[in-house]
């Protein structure tokens, strides 16, 4: 045995990790895992804890003490032993996760060691699930997976520890082929209300899927992280909502998270922000339309643009650079047309070729968003449709884009956007907002849909301008979601001044008259004081005729919908559509229908 280090000067007790091992000192403790799928503690993950309130409590401690000492292998093979002993009295059929750093696994095979790993299995009448910790660094994978796989046909499981952190990567997951894949809390805690988090585990899920591993989601403190998790399809789940570490091992878990995992609702599932689709949105937009151009300079004649033009028949324009900056942009169009005139030919062809260029021609850097482009073409600059843009990187051109190519490009991104996420409001669009109620269908959740709309907005929007009737919708979307709970309620922006939300929490009907009160005493400052002096204004109805419309106002028309009680999302559609007609009716603008009346009346 190495000779031991003591502790850093200033701890409050010089202990050593050796004497802690042969005094028998240390002791296991053992933490539930949960099937989510219906909560089922099928094994525990045993963990190593030192003597109480001493600074060798935790295993950070120990480890990095038994480091100091030389005896981490020990120190691990000791922790294993520790716990076999303490799992003696759980139920056989129970898995018992044990953790081990590649250098103790590869010390079982060693010669001193020959005969440990088939004495670990014997002694042990439980099945065996070694956890490769996140400090393993494996020089050569290849020869460490002949050994995992020698473990396997010796009767141990594997599992992958703290996946996505330190050593744990994907080129590991797919050497050793493990039965279970730990995800880091890293990406577990919080992941209800974090998109780039919950992309990341969505991907891990497919990869278990396709390799056949088990995924157990580590850190699981949170309800509505666990319903992801559980909706997700990650098969098991660790952490303190599920049960805390105890020297007797726990059978069942805590009664919230059993009703959690047993309830009928669903999460919802968090989207992406604003700024992080036109950052994805900023670096691919060009790139697709790039057109490679030759180029010709200050110095060059018109004749050598003919000869360029000719050479590329396809090419709409051709930039003109001044060392290497350009300067200018020489429309195909517009050039040919001067240049078949009469005599033009031989009077212009030696001439300059700046002499028909643009010489203020539009530059556009490569990572320039969709949005900065839609603005330039909305301009009153419309030579840029034909004549298009000069892209640029470093400085330096690196091709043009076709105005007639952007619009088309700019029209059909919008339209696809749109159909995930209103442009104005940025909520939900058609398509997210089908797939959550499908969700909510499909796993027989009861919930409430309730279609808001705004009354009048039609001739406020005549009157105001459509500027001001934007500021009120993107007022409308932010009170109806100040009242949602993120990781309960699903508020989707249909079109227009048509809005859904779907609760699931209880007290959505409070949440729902808070949000119209509070819509409704907004509106007022929208108007012009002679207009909140005369209670609203004079326009046109749907029709044409002249009429006097109050304020705008939000009216909702609600439906309560029971566990697997609608059968797909357009039903439900038609049965919010007749609450929403009756709502505009009502003098308060709500109305609260079952669904079976709603669906009648739809």
């Amino acid at each position: 045995m190495p000779s031991p280090q003591l502790l850093p000067a200033g701890t409050a007790h010089s202990l050593l990790v050796g004497e802690l091992i042969d005094s028998h000192r240390l002791s296991a403790i053992f933490q539930p895992i949960v099937r989510l799928a219906d909560g089922v503690v099928i094994g525990h993950e045993a963990l190593l804890r030192g003597p109480a309130e001493t600074p060798l409590e935790f295993p950070q401690a120990l480890f990095a003490q038994a480091k100091r000492e030389g005896l981490s292998v020990e120190l691990e093979h000791a922790a294993v032993r520790l716990a076999i002993t303490g799992y003696a009295a759980a139920p056989k059929d129970t898995l018992l996760f044990i953790n081990y750093s590649a250098a103790a696994i590869q010390s079982l095979f060693s010669t001193e060691r020959e005969t440990l790993l088939s004495n670990l299995v014997d002694a042990n009448a439980h099945p065996l699930v070694v956890e490769l910790t996140e400090q393993s660094d494996i020089a050569n994978l290849q020869q460490f997976g002949t050994l995992m796989e020698s473990m396997r046909k010796a009767g141990y499981k594997v599992a992958l520890d703290d996946y996505g952190v330190a050593n744990a990567s994907m080129s590991l997951w797919v050497h050793l082929a493990p039965h279970f894949v730990k995800v880091d809390r890293f990406f577990i805690h919080g992941i209800a209300r974090d998109a780039l988090k919950f992309e990341a585990v969505k991907s891990m899920v497919a990869f278990a899927r396709a390799s056949g591993s088990h995924l157990i989601a580590e850190g699981i403190e949170h309800d509505s992280d666990l319903r992801i998790a559980r909706d997700l399809g990650i098969s098991y789940g660790q952490g303190f909502l599920l049960g805390r570490p105890s020297a007797t091992p726990l059978l069942t878990i805590p009664r919230a998270a059993s009703s959690t995992l047993d309830s009928h609702q669903i999460a919802v599932y968090p989207g992406r922000t604003h700024s992080a689709v036109r950052a994805n949105e900023a670096s691919t937009f060009l790139d697709a339309l790039l057109v490679e151009a030759p180029h010709v300079t200050v110095r060059s004649h018109n004749d050598d643009v003919v000869q360029l033009f000719n050479l590329h028949p396809a090419l709409h324009a051709l930039p003109v650079l001044d060392n290497d900056r350009p300067v200018a942009l020489i429309n195909r169009r517009s050039f040919m047309d001067q240049y078949a005139l009469p005599y033009h030919r031989e009077l212009f062809g030696k001439r300059p070729c700046m002499q028909f260029a643009n010489r203020e021609p539009v530059l556009l850097e490569r990572t320039a968003s969709i949005d900065q482009v839609a603005r330039l073409l909305t301009g009153d600059e419309q030579h840029i449709l034909s004549d298009g843009f000069i892209v640029m990187e470093q400085a330096r051109c690196v091709g043009l884009v076709p105005g007639i190519s952007v619009v088309r490009a700019v029209t059909e991104l919008r339209l696809e956007s749109a159909r995930h996420a209103n442009p104005l409001t940025f909520l939900p669009g058609n398509l997210p907002l089908g797939a959550h109620i499908d969700r909510l269908i499909a796993n027989g959740a009861t919930f409430v849909a309730c279609y808001a709309d705004l009354d009048h907005f039609k001739p406020f929007n005549d009157r105001y301008g459509y500027w001001q009737g934007d500021e009120l919708l993107k007022m409308a979307a932010s009170t109806l979601g100040s009242v949602c709970e993120p990781t309960r309620d699903f508020l989707g922006h249909i079109g227009g001044d048509d809005f859904l939300a779907l609760f699931q929490s209880e007290d959505w009907e409070i949440r729902l008259r808070r949000a119209i009160q509070a819509f409704n005493l907004a509106i007022i400052d929208f108007y012009r004081a002679e207009d909140k002096r005369a209670g609203g204004i004079a326009g046109e109805d749907r029709s044409g005729r002249q009429a006097f419309f109050g304020f705008v106002r939000l009216s909702v028309g609600a439906i309560v919908v029971p566990s697997f009680a609608a059968r797909s999302a357009s039903e439900l559609s038609a049965a919010a559509s007749a609450a929403k007609l009756l709502a505009k009716k009502d003098s308060a603008g709500f109305v609260k229908l079952d669904f079976e009346r709603a669906l009648h009346l739809a």
